[in-house]
């Protein structure tokens, strides 16, 4: 046996271990998608694991005309924007001036804001819900989007503080040199360059803030103020459950996440190795 083929069976015995993460990572999918085509015999006795033998596309038409599909995706779509756009806008400024301005108490704020990821959310549940209740938000969009925020931050803090601090401090020299502003330092100079990292946190926080259903559970009563994850427990129904239409839901829930990091995936790869490429 020549080296060539040893080098060839070398490289095919190395991606076995790729290819089996890839089917364990991706079947669950295929899964969500076949159980999303199939009545409840083929779902628990006929065909549990395998594709759909017949595909039924109604379940997607009984999933969106049946239930109030439409109305939990436009309320978790609006959450899940508004709370990640403010989450990014506030934990970039905050993380901006500790990272690169000079001024006193910014090594306390930053660790008062880095204590945040270490609070159980079962402890401030009551407190929450009690605050929330006194200041009228209850089953409104602001009940869970505050939340969300102040939840997401000390986060959001973390990742784009460690950032910024990659960033050669030359950059920010010369653009004071050409008479720029801390504003236009700002949006010009920093905010380009935290783009990949920006991306990361946004699917990072949209991806909790559209799956979050604890607080949701507790905060919303008001059947046209649900969110997706707390509209989905209702499908089930008290003598019989059409899974299929369910297994539709499931799926049309997962599409916005699928999309987004779709469209933002070449950022998030850039994210990873951006460090060393501004610097380079």
């Amino acid at each position: 046996m020549n080296k060539s083929m040893l080098y060839k069976l070398g490289r095919t015995a190395s991606q076995i271990p790729l290819w089996l993460y890839v089917i364990v990572s991706v079947y669950p999918l295929f899964w969500m998608v076949s159980y999303s085509l199939k009545n409840n015999d083929e779902i628990f006795v006929t065909n549990p694991f395998g594709p759909p033998t017949q595909f039924r596309f109604e379940n997607y038409v009984n999933a969106w005309t049946q239930f109030n599909i439409p109305r939990y995706i436009w309320n978790s779509l609006i959450v899940s924007l508004i709370a990640t756009t403010i989450i990014l806008l506030l934990a970039l400024m905050f993380s901006f001036a500790v990272a690169r301005m000079r001024w006193r108490f910014r090594s306390q704020a930053r660790l008062y804001m880095i204590i945040g990821m270490f609070m159980p959310l079962q402890v401030i549940l009551i407190p929450l819900a009690i605050l929330v209740r006194d200041l009228h938000l209850t089953n409104t969009y602001w009940a869970l989007i505050i939340p969300y925020i102040a939840m997401g931050l000390p986060f959001s803090t973390m990742v784009f503080y460690g950032f910024l601090t990659g960033i050669p401090k030359e950059i920010e020299e010369a653009a004071c040199m050409d008479g720029a502003s801390i504003y236009r330092l700002f949006l010009q100079v920093i905010l380009p360059l935290t783009q990949p990292a920006i991306a990361t946190v946004a699917i990072f926080q949209f991806l909790n803030n559209w799956n979050e259903f604890t607080l949701a559970y507790i905060l919303i009563s008001d059947e046209n103020m649900k969110t997706l994850p707390l509209g989905l427990q209702f499908f089930q129904g008290s003598y019989s459950t059409d899974w299929g239409s369910m297994g539709a839901v499931m799926t049309i829930a997962s599409l916005p996440m699928v999309v987004i990091y779709l469209l933002l995936s070449e950022q998030v790869e850039r994210a990873m190795s951006v460090g060393s490429a501004v610097k380079g």
